[in-house]
């Protein structure tokens, strides 16, 4: 509770790697999706961007806009005997918010916007989704607003990852795409996110925790490096975001890189790497 009230009196926070146990257990609740839904941080921006090192594609720069209050993960689940029973909430209102902060950034962008669904089949919640999206989406005529459904798109992320630029969608389909789409420039090990509200931001690595690799000093930190010129962004701080990002894109070019791309430098090389590069202007 100090924490949350501590994060809720700021105006940003960054956040550490955190995994939730597979398992069931009894009063444990997500620090981040609890976090998420105490302080209304209704959006998840997840910037995909290729990078330079070898596993990365190239031609990539889109942002997924995920909803992040509802959905399937609003932690309506119960057991009924044998039968598991979860609650899909879509709501106009959490909808409508998503979808026009997704058009306002991709206004900034390259003025594209792709509406990702699953009517066809979940004709209540995706089709309320569906429907408050293209109203939204129609208030800005400057926008080439596109729909389609999550398996096209999760196919298309794979086929040319390059025709997209803003793609806004419900909880699960935008946290399932967004790691879909970390892979094509390098991995989870690289990608940050933001959990934004309408003042406060609370930012991280899109990655969970490894908790075997604890102590070993082997752990990527790009991603927690990048989530961290995210919230400087945020902060209004634009030319030491900048700054933070041109120095970790040139870490990872010329090296020394972490295990998963490939190198064989600690996380505490790769971070002085970076430091270094800052320093040097």
């Amino acid at each position: 509770a100090a924490t949350l009230e501590s994060v809720r009196a700021s105006d940003a926070a960054l956040f550490g790697a955190v995994s939730s146990p597979l398992e069931r257990v009894e009063g444990y609740s997500s620090p981040i999706v609890a976090m998420r839904r105490e302080l209304d941080l209704f959006a998840n921006l997840r910037p995909v961007l290729s990078m330079p090192v070898p596993s990365s594609r190239p031609g990539i720069d889109m942002l997924i806009v995920r909803e992040n209050s509802e959905g399937l993960y609003s932690g309506r689940e119960r057991r009924e005997g044998d039968t598991a029973i979860a609650e899909r909430v879509i709501t106009r209102r959490a909808s409508e918010r998503i979808v026009r902060l997704a058009c306002e950034r991709a206004m900034r962008r390259r003025n594209k916007l792709t509406i990702v669904h699953k009517a066809n089949v979940l004709r209540e919640s995706d089709g309320l989704f569906r429907e408050v999206a293209l109203a939204v989406a129609a208030e800005y005529p400057a926008l080439d607003v596109e729909e389609m459904l999550v398996d096209t798109t999760a196919m298309r992320l794979v086929q040319a990852p390059e025709r997209f630029d803003v793609l806004v969608t419900t909880n699960l389909f935008g946290d399932i795409l967004s790691d879909e789409a970390a892979a094509l420039v390098g991995g989870l090990g690289i990608a940050p996110s933001a959990n934004v509200g309408e003042r406060l931001g609370v930012f991280e690595p899109v990655h969970g925790s490894a908790p075997k690799y604890a102590g070993k000093g082997v752990a990527n930190p790009t991603a927690a490096i990048l989530a961290a010129s995210l919230m400087l962004d945020h902060l209004g701080e634009h030319a030491a975001a900048e700054r933070v990002r041109l120095a970790t894109m040139a870490a990872l070019e010329h090296g020394p890189r972490t295990a998963d791309l490939g190198g064989d430098a600690s996380t505490l090389r790769f971070t002085q790497e970076v430091v270094s590069r800052l320093q040097a202007g």
